[in-house]
């Protein structure tokens, strides 16, 4: 149960965890835990998102392994779960866009993204992560915690960055400039 404080930005509900928490990726660490979690669940997508990713779909799959093009031409790359739209996982872990450098798995999407064959970077909710939202009459973000990401709370505190400065470009993806700025007003950092 959350007990925190909960700010409100132009009708965006942010919980106060967002603001405080020290958090910033440490891949090195965790080998990109948030791709590859065991759960029958993959990451929340919109129907905006699969229409996106279903036009640049060549391009990605040329980064990703047979066994997850295999998985993608088999069943798709999404599926619906509880009335929602999920990015499809091989064997309930990693998601099937994951492509790895060395042992760390990363995005294929984002990967084309970076390499200019692509312009949509990722789904929002893999962008935002470890920030969740969930609705509720609004957005409402959230910190969703997992134990992979515990180097990211370590590296966080080291580099002094909260997860609303991790996730700035996401954030700003999502909401704006003039909201970031008035989240990170309201934050006091």
């Amino acid at each position: 149960m959350f007990f925190g404080k909960i700010i409100d930005i132009d009708e965006v509900l942010v919980r106060e965890e967002v603001l405080n928490t020290p958090f910033a990726c440490d891949l090195k660490k965790c080998k990109g835990a948030c791709c590859t979690l065991d759960s029958e669940f993959g990451a929340p997508v919109t129907e905006e998102e699969i229409e996106q990713i279903n036009q640049i779909l060549p391009i990605v799959k040329e980064y990703i392994t047979e066994e997850h093009k295999n998985e993608i031409e088999q069943n798709g790359f999404f599926e619906k779960k509880y009335d929602e739209l999920l990015l499809r996982s091989v064997n309930n872990k990693a998601c099937v866009f994951v492509y790895y450098e060395g042992d760390i798995a990363k995005c294929s999407i984002e990967k084309a993204y970076f390499d200019g064959k692509v312009k949509f970077r990722k789904p929002i909710s893999c962008h935002l992560f470890p920030i969740r939202v969930a609705k509720f009459g609004g957005d409402i973000l959230r910190y969703e915690k997992f134990g992979e990401c515990s180097p990211a709370l370590e590296n966080g505190k080291k580099l002094n960055i909260t997860i609303a400065e991790f996730c700035k470009d996401s954030l700003i993806r999502l909401y704006g400039e003039k909201w970031y700025s008035q989240l990170k007003e309201k934050s006091g950092r």
